[in-house]
């Protein structure tokens, strides 16, 4: 599957509403595309090596992890007007993040070695830390009840699980080499966690954290993904610059996408992908050519690459 140029403009009969937000942590920039367009409808300057974004359950506002700093930084979707700031303490480094359903964040905060439930964000922005005990606390997951979140380790090449209501201690598996990317199931039955040094994907139990399969994937996955409708988890290889999609019903590969190739991966720098609310599109961050590239999930063709300046790291996106 070819990749194709970089156009910007919609796909003919294919609408695409909403925009897309971009964390530029090399030019420490926050920038939001107009899909409609593909074109920057805004770009602000935002905190240090900003990394991973999350949106808020209403669409209304932006949580950023500034992993050079020490906060968590909130912005207006509108027009990346900042309104607040939660300070998470001297050397927190937070990097994954999720705005959950419940409307509180969660993040972790890998230069403390701990993640942070922060309450009321928009109000009070109460912050509550949990030690993980690991080294390279850098991605999580979080129960659809909030009860309990989940930790990639890659200093310790581990898998946490953190329970954010009794505080009971953390419970670490080893789970390959360089655990990074992390998923869980919607349903909070499955936890798919990316090990970039294995070149493999690995399908846990939430509870237990017992590896139930492994699954070879593409060169370097460092993140994964599950598609919203639940029937594919999707992993970003970055040496390949490829995607690996796994059935999750079954835990084989059905197919490779290619978004570049393995031979413009160093050039291009593939991240974080994401797919659209309706599992149709598949964003890929391309981080040293500071583009994004829309795939369609079923064909597996690259529709056009859009803005991704600054170093386009987390991404993030409301339709």
């Amino acid at each position: 599957m070819a990749p194709s140029g970089d156009a910007r403009a919609p796909i003919s009969g294919q609408p695409v509403e909403g925009a897309l937000f971009v964390a530029g942590k090399f030019g420490n920039t926050l920038t939001k595309v107009e899909l409609v367009s593909g074109e920057t409808a805004a770009t602000v300057a935002s905190c240090a090596n900003p990394h991973e974004l999350a949106t808020s359950p209403d669409e209304s506002h932006l949580a950023l992890a500034c992993y050079g700093g020490h906060t968590v930084d909130l912005f207006r979707t509108s027009d990346l007007g900042k309104v607040a700031s939660v300070d998470l303490g001297e050397g927190a480094r937070p990097h994954g993040i999720v705005w959950h359903a419940n409307g509180d964040i969660y993040a972790t905060a890998e230069g403390r070695r701990s993640i942070f439930w922060i309450r009321d964000p928009l109000g009070a922005a109460e912050a509550f830390e949990y030690g993980s005990g690991q080294d390279g606390t850098h991605m999580l997951a979080v129960a659809p009840d909030g009860r309990h979140a989940w930790t990639t380790n890659l200093g310790s090449r581990t898998v946490s699980l953190i329970d954010l209501k009794t505080r009971r201690a953390p419970r670490s598996v080893e789970v390959g080499e360089e655990p990074e990317g992390i998923a869980l199931a919607d349903d909070g039955e499955t936890l798919w966690v990316s090990a970039r040094g294995s070149n493999a994907a690995f399908k846990l139990d939430p509870e237990t954290l017992a590896i139930r399969q492994r699954i070879d994937t593409g060169a370097f996955p460092l993140r994964i993904v599950v598609r919203p409708q639940g029937d594919y988890a999707v992993t970003s290889d970055l040496a390949d610059g490829g995607l690996s999609v796994i059935d999750t019903a079954t835990g084989e590969l059905d197919r490779s996408i290619a978004v570049s190739s393995p031979a413009e991966a160093e050039a291009r720098t593939q991240v974080t992908i994401l797919f659209s609310p309706d599992g149709e599109r598949i964003y890929v961050a391309e981080t040293t050519t500071n583009t994004i590239a829309e795939v369609d999930f079923a064909s597996g063709r690259v529709l056009r690459r859009l803005p991704g300046a600054g170093g386009g790291d987390g991404i993030a996106i409301i339709e």
